[in-house]
Protein backbone atom coordinates (compact mmCIF):
# COMPACT_ATOMS: atom_id res chain seq x y z
CA UNK A 1 0.00 0.00 0.00
CA UNK A 2 1.14 3.54 -0.70
CA UNK A 3 0.32 6.46 1.58
CA UNK A 4 0.72 10.04 0.40
CA UNK A 5 0.12 13.52 1.85
CA UNK A 6 -0.92 16.24 -0.56
CA UNK A 7 -2.50 19.65 -0.90
CA UNK A 8 -5.54 19.65 -3.19
CA UNK A 9 -7.70 22.62 -4.13
CA UNK A 10 -11.02 22.54 -2.30
CA UNK A 11 -9.76 20.37 0.55
CA UNK A 12 -7.73 21.10 3.69
CA UNK A 13 -4.99 23.63 2.89
CA UNK A 14 -2.79 22.03 5.58
CA UNK A 15 -2.72 18.80 3.59
CA UNK A 16 -4.65 15.57 3.22
CA UNK A 17 -3.50 12.00 3.68
CA UNK A 18 -4.47 9.47 1.07
CA UNK A 19 -4.03 5.96 -0.28
CA UNK A 20 -2.74 5.69 -3.83
CA UNK A 21 -4.73 3.44 -6.13
CA UNK A 22 -3.44 3.62 -9.71
CA UNK A 23 -3.85 7.21 -10.85
CA UNK A 24 -6.31 7.97 -8.04
CA UNK A 25 -5.84 9.04 -4.42
CA UNK A 26 -8.43 7.89 -1.86
CA UNK A 27 -8.48 10.56 0.86
CA UNK A 28 -8.37 9.28 4.47
CA UNK A 29 -9.38 11.15 7.61
CA UNK A 30 -6.13 10.94 9.56
CA UNK A 31 -2.47 10.05 9.25
CA UNK A 32 -1.81 6.36 8.44
CA UNK A 33 -0.03 6.22 11.80
CA UNK A 34 -3.51 6.08 13.33
CA UNK A 35 -4.83 2.63 12.49
CA UNK A 36 -7.22 1.62 11.11
CA UNK A 37 -7.42 4.31 8.44
CA UNK A 38 -10.87 5.76 7.95
CA UNK A 39 -11.69 6.71 4.39
CA UNK A 40 -13.66 9.83 3.58
CA UNK A 41 -15.14 8.50 0.37
CA UNK A 42 -13.39 11.29 -1.54
CA UNK A 43 -11.29 10.25 -4.52
CA UNK A 44 -9.10 12.61 -6.51
CA UNK A 45 -6.97 12.16 -9.63
CA UNK A 46 -3.23 12.74 -9.40
CA UNK A 47 -3.72 15.68 -11.76
CA UNK A 48 -5.58 17.49 -8.97
CA UNK A 49 -2.57 17.50 -6.62
CA UNK A 50 -1.26 21.03 -6.12
CA UNK A 51 1.58 20.13 -3.78
CA UNK A 52 3.22 17.04 -2.32
CA UNK A 53 3.95 17.32 1.39
CA UNK A 54 6.30 15.11 3.43
CA UNK A 55 4.28 11.91 3.94
CA UNK A 56 4.49 12.22 7.76
CA UNK A 57 5.23 14.97 10.27
CA UNK A 58 8.14 13.41 12.17
CA UNK A 59 8.84 13.99 15.87
CA UNK A 60 12.49 13.13 15.12
CA UNK A 61 14.72 12.60 12.10
CA UNK A 62 17.48 10.15 12.98
CA UNK A 63 20.20 9.44 10.44
CA UNK A 64 23.14 7.09 9.99
CA UNK A 65 26.56 7.87 8.63
CA UNK A 66 28.88 5.44 6.86
CA UNK A 67 26.33 2.65 6.52
CA UNK A 68 27.37 1.55 3.01
CA UNK A 69 30.67 -0.27 2.67
CA UNK A 70 31.71 1.50 -0.53
CA UNK A 71 30.80 4.93 0.86
CA UNK A 72 32.96 4.32 3.94
CA UNK A 73 35.84 3.40 1.63
CA UNK A 74 35.43 6.47 -0.60
CA UNK A 75 35.36 8.60 2.58
CA UNK A 76 38.62 6.92 3.64
CA UNK A 77 37.07 5.78 6.93
CA UNK A 78 37.03 2.44 8.70
CA UNK A 79 33.84 0.38 8.64
CA UNK A 80 31.98 1.19 11.86
CA UNK A 81 31.44 -1.52 14.48
CA UNK A 82 28.10 0.05 15.47
CA UNK A 83 25.74 2.45 13.68
CA UNK A 84 27.04 6.03 13.50
CA UNK A 85 24.09 8.16 14.59
CA UNK A 86 23.30 11.83 14.09
CA UNK A 87 20.12 13.93 14.12
CA UNK A 88 18.66 16.31 11.58
CA UNK A 89 16.36 19.13 12.70
CA UNK A 90 12.73 18.40 11.90
CA UNK A 91 12.52 21.90 10.39
CA UNK A 92 14.81 20.64 7.61
CA UNK A 93 12.06 18.47 6.16
CA UNK A 94 10.52 19.19 2.78
CA UNK A 95 8.55 17.21 0.22
CA UNK A 96 8.62 15.93 -3.34
CA UNK A 97 8.99 18.70 -5.97
CA UNK A 98 9.68 21.36 -3.32
CA UNK A 99 12.94 23.28 -3.68
CA UNK A 100 16.21 22.58 -1.92
CA UNK A 101 17.40 26.04 -0.88
CA UNK A 102 21.13 26.75 -0.86
CA UNK A 103 21.62 28.56 2.47
CA UNK A 104 23.17 32.02 2.52
CA UNK A 105 25.40 30.90 5.39
CA UNK A 106 26.91 28.03 3.39
CA UNK A 107 25.90 27.90 -0.28
CA UNK A 108 28.99 26.58 -2.04
CA UNK A 109 29.61 23.00 -0.90
CA UNK A 110 26.11 21.53 -0.69
CA UNK A 111 26.01 17.80 -1.41
CA UNK A 112 23.33 15.19 -2.18
CA UNK A 113 22.92 11.79 -0.46
CA UNK A 114 20.40 9.20 -1.66
CA UNK A 115 18.88 7.31 1.29
CA UNK A 116 16.27 4.69 2.07
CA UNK A 117 14.11 6.12 4.86
CA UNK A 118 12.30 4.02 7.48
CA UNK A 119 8.98 5.30 8.86
CA UNK A 120 8.22 4.11 12.41
CA UNK A 121 4.54 3.38 13.06
CA UNK A 122 4.39 2.80 16.83
CA UNK A 123 6.42 3.45 19.95
CA UNK A 124 9.51 1.26 19.99
CA UNK A 125 11.82 0.69 22.95
CA UNK A 126 14.36 -2.11 23.46
CA UNK A 127 13.08 -4.28 20.63
CA UNK A 128 14.91 -7.15 18.95
CA UNK A 129 15.87 -7.25 15.26
CA UNK A 130 13.39 -10.09 14.82
CA UNK A 131 10.54 -7.84 16.02
CA UNK A 132 11.61 -4.69 14.16
CA UNK A 133 9.25 -5.13 11.21
CA UNK A 134 6.26 -4.93 13.59
CA UNK A 135 7.22 -1.32 14.31
CA UNK A 136 7.75 -0.16 10.74
CA UNK A 137 4.95 1.45 8.74
CA UNK A 138 6.92 1.51 5.52
CA UNK A 139 9.67 3.21 3.54
CA UNK A 140 10.21 6.33 1.50
CA UNK A 141 12.98 8.04 -0.46
CA UNK A 142 15.20 10.58 1.25
CA UNK A 143 17.99 12.99 0.40
CA UNK A 144 20.35 13.80 3.28
CA UNK A 145 21.48 17.17 1.98
CA UNK A 146 24.76 18.24 3.58
CA UNK A 147 26.82 21.45 3.65
CA UNK A 148 30.25 19.84 3.48
CA UNK A 149 32.21 22.93 4.50
CA UNK A 150 30.24 23.14 7.77
CA UNK A 151 30.47 19.40 8.31
CA UNK A 152 34.13 18.77 7.52
CA UNK A 153 35.96 22.08 7.97
CA UNK A 154 34.12 24.81 9.84
CA UNK A 155 32.14 23.08 12.60
CA UNK A 156 33.75 19.64 12.50
CA UNK A 157 30.48 18.14 13.64
CA UNK A 158 27.32 17.50 11.71
CA UNK A 159 24.34 19.26 13.28
CA UNK A 160 24.32 22.54 11.34
CA UNK A 161 25.60 20.98 8.12
CA UNK A 162 22.68 18.55 8.01
CA UNK A 163 19.89 20.78 9.34
CA UNK A 164 19.52 23.88 7.19
CA UNK A 165 15.93 24.41 6.08
CA UNK A 166 14.98 22.07 3.18
CA UNK A 167 17.97 19.77 3.83
CA UNK A 168 15.74 16.72 4.42
CA UNK A 169 13.62 16.08 1.32
CA UNK A 170 11.50 12.92 1.70
CA UNK A 171 8.79 11.33 -0.42
CA UNK A 172 6.98 11.17 -2.67
CA UNK A 173 5.01 8.65 -0.57
CA UNK A 174 5.36 5.74 1.87
CA UNK A 175 5.50 2.23 0.45
CA UNK A 176 4.52 -0.51 2.92
CA UNK A 177 4.99 -3.67 0.87
CA UNK A 178 8.68 -4.06 -0.02
CA UNK A 179 11.70 -5.97 1.26
CA UNK A 180 14.19 -3.23 2.23
CA UNK A 181 17.24 -5.52 2.22
CA UNK A 182 17.74 -5.69 -1.55
CA UNK A 183 16.64 -2.51 -3.32
CA UNK A 184 18.34 -0.66 -6.15
CA UNK A 185 19.06 2.93 -5.13
CA UNK A 186 20.46 5.83 -7.10
CA UNK A 187 20.76 9.60 -7.25
CA UNK A 188 20.78 11.77 -10.35
CA UNK A 189 21.69 15.42 -10.82
CA UNK A 190 20.29 16.95 -14.00
CA UNK A 191 19.64 13.43 -15.28
CA UNK A 192 23.22 12.23 -14.74
CA UNK A 193 23.62 9.23 -12.43
CA UNK A 194 25.78 10.15 -9.43
CA UNK A 195 25.13 7.20 -7.10
CA UNK A 196 24.08 3.70 -8.08
CA UNK A 197 24.02 0.88 -5.56
CA UNK A 198 21.83 -1.60 -3.72
CA UNK A 199 20.80 -1.79 -0.07
CA UNK A 200 22.60 -5.14 0.14
CA UNK A 201 25.75 -3.00 0.55
CA UNK A 202 24.43 -1.62 3.85
CA UNK A 203 26.63 -2.53 6.80
CA UNK A 204 23.67 -2.61 9.20
CA UNK A 205 20.32 -3.89 7.94
CA UNK A 206 17.00 -2.17 8.52
CA UNK A 207 16.07 -4.57 11.32
CA UNK A 208 19.45 -4.12 13.00
CA UNK A 209 19.17 -0.32 12.74
CA UNK A 210 15.70 -0.14 14.27
CA UNK A 211 16.63 -2.51 17.09
CA UNK A 212 19.88 -0.67 17.85
CA UNK A 213 18.25 2.77 17.88
CA UNK A 214 15.41 1.53 20.10
CA UNK A 215 18.00 0.49 22.68
CA UNK A 216 19.46 4.01 22.70
CA UNK A 217 16.28 6.09 22.61
CA UNK A 218 12.53 5.67 22.36
CA UNK A 219 11.35 5.71 18.75
CA UNK A 220 8.06 7.58 18.51
CA UNK A 221 5.37 7.08 15.85
CA UNK A 222 6.31 8.99 12.71
CA UNK A 223 10.04 8.97 13.43
CA UNK A 224 12.06 8.98 10.21
CA UNK A 225 15.29 6.99 10.08
CA UNK A 226 17.64 7.81 7.21
CA UNK A 227 19.69 4.66 6.72
CA UNK A 228 22.88 6.02 5.14
CA UNK A 229 24.03 6.73 1.60
CA UNK A 230 25.93 4.73 -1.04
CA UNK A 231 29.19 5.74 -2.68
CA UNK A 232 29.23 8.48 -5.30
CA UNK A 233 28.55 11.55 -3.16
CA UNK A 234 29.72 14.85 -4.56
CA UNK A 235 32.60 15.66 -2.23
CA UNK A 236 34.27 12.30 -2.99
CA UNK A 237 34.30 12.78 -6.77
CA UNK A 238 37.35 14.05 -8.67
CA UNK A 239 36.76 16.90 -9.18
CA UNK A 240 34.06 17.36 -6.49
CA UNK A 241 30.50 18.01 -7.64
CA UNK A 242 28.27 20.22 -5.52
CA UNK A 243 24.71 21.39 -6.04
CA UNK A 244 24.15 24.67 -7.83
CA UNK A 245 21.17 26.93 -8.41
CA UNK A 246 19.12 25.53 -11.30
CA UNK A 247 20.05 21.87 -10.69
CA UNK A 248 17.45 19.14 -10.31
CA UNK A 249 18.12 16.23 -7.96
CA UNK A 250 16.34 12.89 -8.18
CA UNK A 251 16.49 10.01 -5.71
CA UNK A 252 15.10 6.74 -7.06
CA UNK A 253 14.58 3.60 -4.98
CA UNK A 254 13.29 0.35 -6.43
CA UNK A 255 9.71 -0.38 -5.40
CA UNK A 256 9.10 3.10 -4.02
CA UNK A 257 9.50 5.72 -6.73
CA UNK A 258 11.33 8.96 -7.47
CA UNK A 259 11.86 11.90 -5.13
CA UNK A 260 12.56 15.00 -7.22
CA UNK A 261 13.64 18.45 -6.05
CA UNK A 262 14.88 21.58 -7.84
CA UNK A 263 17.78 23.55 -6.33
CA UNK A 264 17.31 27.28 -5.74
CA UNK A 265 19.04 30.11 -3.95
CA UNK A 266 17.29 32.91 -2.13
Amino acid sequence: MRYVRVVVDGLDEEGNYGIIEGETIRIIKTSPLFSPCQETGIKIPFSAVRKFLPPVEPPNIIALGLNYREHARESDMKLPSAPVIFLKATTAITGHLSPIVLPNEAPDFVDYEAELVIVIKKKAKDITPEDASDYILGYTCGNDISARDCQLKLDRQWARAKSFDTFAPVGPWIETDINPDSLEIQSRVNGVIMQKSNTVDMIFSVSEIVSYLSRQMTLLPGTLIMTGTPSGVGFAKNPPIFLREGDTVEIEIEGIGILKNPVVRT
